[in-house]
């Protein structure tokens, strides 16, 4: 074990660290610099604590005073802090010996303040959006160019349909449409009796029970069941193309299919596209039976509706006109979520941080994209599907 160390030799360490003192004369406030203001006395714990308390006492003012005639010894690291302390500017009056002075000078000599950054200007700002703007542009660009080419390649197929990618189109039809069954029905299922019995406890206030089946209807059939289902299949699907898609950038498989002349497009937009337009209508309408199916059974438990009441009352409370509308905007949804996943799989750069994040923007864009389509449905056929 290292030997203790004495008060004697703590007191004497200490007497060597650099240290602030005030002091009032001729009524002017002096700070008194002492100790030993290099880099082997600051070094320790205890003594740079000190030192930085002893100076956060004696902030710079214009009517303070320094006297630096105490301090043993004075390097540019002491300097150095001195001169930050003082805000790269000398005291109105200092007291100081001449070599501790050279050391100062040299160091205010070649410290240099960094200024305020300004406020950027109009002409500033107006540069950076020539610098941003364009990305925007080039993504509308990109994916517009994108859009054109399915028109092109449903034109071909229309043109010759023997040569289609069925297989393709069969495979990806089953992996986003029958596989994705079971997940939208719990859902679906779940989000109908937790909406039937909010609804209850309200309906119940006013006497007006039988309202349920209305309430459940509209919003399950026209709103919720499409926009819950795609949510699901941009989360589900949506990220499965554009990491299918951004995995075969990565193996070069992209480039090879280049090489070989088989267009990208052709094989792997249009199939993926034809498969989500297909099955997305038939998402919904199975999401919206379960979720009326979860609302029925919460209703005859919370409200006493029987179950064929409810299914009499339903055709009489929501024209069939909703069920067209609803799988008209979810083939929408299913276009966009197919051609948003394409678009972020064939920006995958050839590295694995890339398909993430490429997945994660497929996801969020989709997600996005139905919320504000189906607004749109919602403004636009505002006058549809309301009895008067």
């Amino acid at each position: 074990m290292p030997p203790a160390t004495s008060p004697a030799e703590a007191s004497a360490a200490d007497s060597g660290w650099p240290r602030v003192g005030q002091r009032e004369q001729e009524d002017r406030q002096w700070t008194v610099a002492s100790g030993r203001w290099t880099t082997l006395a600051m070094s320790s714990k205890p003594a740079w604590q000190a030192l930085d308390e002893s100076l956060k006492a004696a902030p710079p003012a214009a009517n303070r005073a320094w006297d630096l005639r105490p301090i043993e010894q004075l390097d540019h690291i002491g300097a150095q802090l001195l001169w930050e302390h003082w805000r790269h500017e000398w005291p109105a009056t200092i007291e100081l010996s001449p070599q501790h002075k050279a050391v100062l000078d040299q160091v205010a000599q070649y410290t240099v303040a960094t200024p305020d950054e300004p406020s950027p200007s109009l002409n500033d700002r107006i540069r950076e959006f020539s610098h941003n703007g364009p990305r925007a542009m080039y993504v509308m660009r990109d994916f517009t160019a994108l859009v054109g080419q399915l028109a092109l390649d449903l034109c071909r197929l229309a043109r010759a349909p023997h040569r289609g990618p069925w297989r393709d189109f069969s495979g990806h039809l089953y992996q986003f449409g029958a596989t994705a069954l079971h997940i939208t029905a719990l859902v679906g299922l779940l989000i109908g009796v937790v909406l039937a019995y909010l609804i209850s406890q309200q309906l119940r206030q006013y006497g007006a029970e039988t309202f349920v089946v209305n309430i459940l209807g509209l919003s399950l059939i026209r709103e919720l069941g499409p926009v819950l289902a795609a949510v699901l299949i941009a989360g589900r699907s949506g990220s499965a193309i554009t990491a299918q898609i951004g995995v075969m950038r990565v193996t070069e498989e992209l480039d090879a299919m280049r090489v070989m002349g088989i267009p990208h497009g052709f094989r792997l937009v249009m199939p993926r596209v034809l498969a989500l337009a297909i099955a997305m209508p038939l998402i919904s309408l199975w999401t919206s039976m379960a979720a009326l199916a979860g609302g029925m059974l919460a209703a005859d438990a919370a409200l006493d509706i029987s179950p064929a009441y409810f299914l009499s009352a339903l055709p009489r409370a929501v024209p069939i006109s909703n069920l067209w509308l609803a799988m008209a905007k979810s083939a929408v949804f299913g276009i966009l979520i197919a051609l948003i996943g394409c678009y972020f799989g064939m920006k995958v750069k050839p590295n694995t941080e890339s398909l993430g994040r490429g997945t994660t923007s497929s996801v969020v864009t989709s997600i996005t994209a139905v919320i504000l389509v189906d607004a749109l449905f919602a403004v636009l056929f505002k006058g549809i599907g309301f009895r008067a």
